[in-house]
């Protein structure tokens, strides 16, 4: 797992040692710098060193040469069927220089293959490649976009990185904060992609790459892989397939078993990462995987008791930490001003205690990421029926009158409370149902967000990714629809990004075998009526577990992983000076939501952390409004 960058066009050495330096807690093990004057292309890598630590050295190039033609890489990311890929490669006359390394492997078939290449790729990954025999540079982004990949296209200059900071050392990229990305930013609680919180800054999408020619200085997106739900209704009649699910997501799990160093397994105590230590445990002696979780003082959001059991019950060793809240309260200043993007989910505090703790003791730590999005974990796929009853018998001039009597229910901030989920609820379904996932999680409905930030504010082109997502399935069904969106959009832009930051900024690698090609092909053919059935979210995905976790685990209700925001919010434990907001943005409304949020007559959590994060997060940024 490493951090790159690179650009050509203007700059120099020296521009590319202040970009590589911005990621180091990416790759803190090694470093290495290649440039040439005269193409002006110039490749930053730094490393964490995870396989083939003794020649895995990058930039890398074919036939360990870096001046006489042949391709070079950065590459940061996993490729866990490069073993098979380089033994067929072998087969078809390629020669190796390394004793094992994935990113050598991945040369090899781009020359053997081209640029389609990447469909064969079994991994995570972000990765550009320079061939200077047809003056290029080929980039690509594992499906999902486990892997990030910033870039800028300005007046011939092209550059690309890891992360933002890195990408704004360069003299040539934009850094005006983009008021379309704000909009999107307190809708959605984070930026999706393709957009970044800087105007003309990108995000390449997971399941794309780019070409970029050097000579006419151009630059192509292609799309090379696309979610897409394709039910096999025999599935429906397999008695095997709770087996089959089993079975694809061992071998899922034993794959991201490879490593050279120390590794472990997040257990929070809830199905997915549970099915993880199982799976994984199969595959290495008893007592010898490591599995490592987090709990806190306040019982309503601590899950440590279920994670002893697991790791009891598997034989693991286990490594527990019991945090403060109070304390844990008090690193966030920190950790969101090294965010490169603000980010307003409210499980990245914990999820990077729980990376900076696995980091005393492993290198790589696998993860349960990708179970609900792919099996319908998540309970708002409870609410889809209700949404469109609700929709086609209650009368829409009903609709306000029922939300304002919702909001004179008492406020908790217990953890998904039932007042939160009633006048959730509520405010999703007063649009559409192409919108109603998305609003159930915004921050801020689109009329708001014009109201605070002094700007119209067009639902569609707010959540115009939700609509996309929506009309890409080609399924009728509100769950299908709804799987599209999780997966396509909630998954990619939130909850992977929020993972990579927070272990990164551990020097941590996390993986995630529910993310495997075969686990997402097939989960995308069981019909819906298996992952959601009866009510009862993951229906599948629990008889397939069924006699491999404990069934306490299986049977448990669902608890997210979060932090008590609400309660800090309005206990007054983070500040909002107004005379710090963009201009244009009302003073008056922040003031008077965190006063109504603070009295408890309104639930503003959401809105309020998102612009804590905002506003800390632009105090250390680079990029300005």
């Amino acid at each position: 797992m490493c951090g790159i960058a690179g650009f050509t066009g203007t700059g120099d050495r020296d521009t590319l040692a202040r970009m590589t330096s911005r990621i180091t807690h990416r790759g803190p093990d090694d470093s290495g710098e290649w440039f040439d004057d005269a193409a002006r292309v110039f490749l930053g890598f730094r490393r964490l060193s995870i396989v083939d630590i003794a020649t895995g050295a990058q930039p890398m190039w074919t036939r360990g040469c870096a001046n006489c033609g042949n391709l070079g890489i950065v590459f940061n990311g996993e490729i866990y069927n490069h073993a098979e890929l380089r033994k067929e490669l072998a087969a078809r006359g390629h020669s190796f220089h390394t004793d094992h390394s994935d990113t050598e492997t991945l040369l090899h078939a781009y020359r053997e293959w081209g640029d389609s290449f990447v469909e064969r790729l079994n991994g995570m990954w972000a990765f550009v490649i320079y061939d200077p025999a047809r003056k290029r540079l080929f980039g690509s982004r594992d499906r999902f976009g486990k892997k990030p990949l910033y870039y800028f296209h300005e007046r011939g200059n092209f550059g690309f990185a890891s992360e933002l900071p890195a990408l704004l050392e360069h003299p040539d990229c934009p850094r005006s904060i983009s008021p379309t990305a704000v909009r999107k930013y307190f809708a959605w609680c984070y930026v999706p992609a393709p957009r970044s919180i800087v105007e003309r800054v990108w995000k390449l999408p997971g399941g794309h790459s780019f070409s970029y020619d050097l000579g006419a200085r151009e630059l192509r997106i292609t799309q090379w892989w696309e979610f897409q739900i394709e039910p096999d209704s025999t599935l429906g009649n397999d008695s095997t397939l709770p087996e089959q699910v089993a079975d694809t997501l061992d071998r899922a799990t034993q794959r991201r078993l490879m490593a050279d160093v120390p590794l472990g397994v997040f257990l929070s105590g809830g199905i997915d990462s549970s099915a993880i230590a199982a799976l994984a445990a199969r595959h290495i002696p008893r007592g010898k995987l490591n599995t490592f979780s987090i709990g806190f003082t306040d019982p309503t959001f601590d899950e440590s008791s279920h994670a002893k059991l697991v790791a009891d019950t598997l034989g693991c060793a286990h490594h527990h930490e019991t945090l403060d809240l109070e304390k844990s309260r008090e690193l966030l200043p920190e950790l969101i001003s090294r965010l490169d993007e603000p980010l307003g989910d409210g499980s990245l505090l914990p999820t990077y205690l729980l990376s900076r703790f696995t980091r005393k003791h492993v290198t790589v730590a696998l993860g349960g990421d990708g179970g609900d999005e792919l099996f319908a974990g998540y309970d708002p796929f409870k609410a889809l029926r209700a949404a469109e009853l609700w929709q086609r018998w209650v009368p829409k001039p009903v609709h306000q009158g029922i939300r304002m009597l919702a909001s004179r229910l008492p406020v908790s901030h217990k953890n998904v409370s039932f007042d939160f989920k009633i006048k959730r609820f509520l405010r999703g379904t007063s649009y559409p149902p192409a919108l109603w996932n998305a609003a159930w999680m915004s921050a801020l409905e689109p009329r708001e967000i014009a109201e605070f930030t002094g700007a119209p504010c067009d639902p569609e082109e707010v959540f115009s990714e939700a609509i996309e997502a929506w009309d890409r399935c080609k399924q009728p069904h509100l769950v299908d629809r709804a799987l599209q969106w999780w997966t396509d959009v909630y998954l990619r832009d939130d909850i992977l990004a929020k993972v990579d930051r927070a272990s990164m900024l551990c020097s941590l690698e996390a993986r995630s075998p529910f993310l495997d090609i075969d686990v997402v092909n097939l989960a995308r053919r069981i019909p819906w009526q298996l992952k959601f059935r009866a009510g009862e979210t993951k229906w599948i995905l629990k008889k397939a577990l069924r006699g491999v976790i404990p069934d306490a685990i299986i049977d448990r209700p669902k608890k997210g992983f979060g932090m008590p925001i609400g309660a800090w919010l309005r206990e007054g434990h983070f500040q909002f000076p107004t005379h710090d907001l963009p201009a244009g943005f009302s003073r008056d409304f922040l003031a008077s939501r965190d006063a109504s949020h603070r009295s408890g007559k309104s639930d503003e959590r959401l809105f309020l952390w998102c612009q804590w994060v905002f506003a800390n997060w632009l105090g250390h940024s680079a990029a300005r409004p």
